[in-house]
């Protein structure tokens, strides 16, 4: 159950005319009554003021944006629980065999979660990739969970060479990670 009572403030001085804006962590799911630390780099100060914008009015859970001017951060999506968070639950879906015959191969890592938000990553052989990568917003289930999609579109001779690709999804400090190669499929 997502908490209901929260406070969010931030209070800068002496901003003006930012160019750039940093925020860290793009997601962050605290209990209720914790602390949630959100961390806003400002580069390049003239004159202007900055505030924190909340998008989901009513509810803690929501997106927080720091705007200087006409300049926005990239938002940390913040979750407030009372109950225990679980890591969430992955599946990775190998591409069809018809994609790979058009030369693309889609890998897609399913999650569901007890939380809306969650940081979703993907590496080939180890590195991190994120061209071709596509993450739906979570979306509300039934039985009161989340669940979201992660796509990640490469070559199909990148699926063919057997690398091993992970998905790996974080709520809060629980994060679940799912590897896949092509020997693992079998046709």
């Amino acid at each position: 159950m997502l908490g209901t009572l929260c406070t969010l403030s931030a209070v800068l001085s002496c901003v003006s005319g930012v160019t750039v804006v940093t925020q860290k962590p793009p997601v962050l799911t605290v209990s209720k009554g914790d602390t949630a630390t959100m961390d806003c780099n400002l580069e390049t100060v003239t004159d202007s003021g900055a505030r924190w914008y909340k998008q989901v009015p009513g509810f803690c859970t929501g997106v927080y944006i720091i705007c200087i001017t006409v300049v926005f951060g990239q938002g940390t999506k913040l979750s407030v629980t009372d109950s225990s968070i679980a890591a969430p639950t992955l599946s990775l879906l190998p591409p069809s065999s018809e994609e790979l015959k058009t030369d693309k191969a889609t890998l897609v890592c399913l999650a569901q979660m007890s939380v809306m938000f969650a940081d979703v990553s993907w590496t080939s052989a180890g590195s991190p990739v994120t061209d071709g990568v596509f993450t739906s917003a979570a979306e509300q289930k039934p039985d009161k969970s989340f669940g979201l999609s992660s796509f990640l579109t490469i070559k199909s001779s990148e699926w063919i060479s057997n690398r091993v690709f992970t998905c790996k999804v974080s709520v809060g400090s629980k994060a679940t990670v799912k590897s896949i190669e092509q020997s693992d499929c079998s046709e």
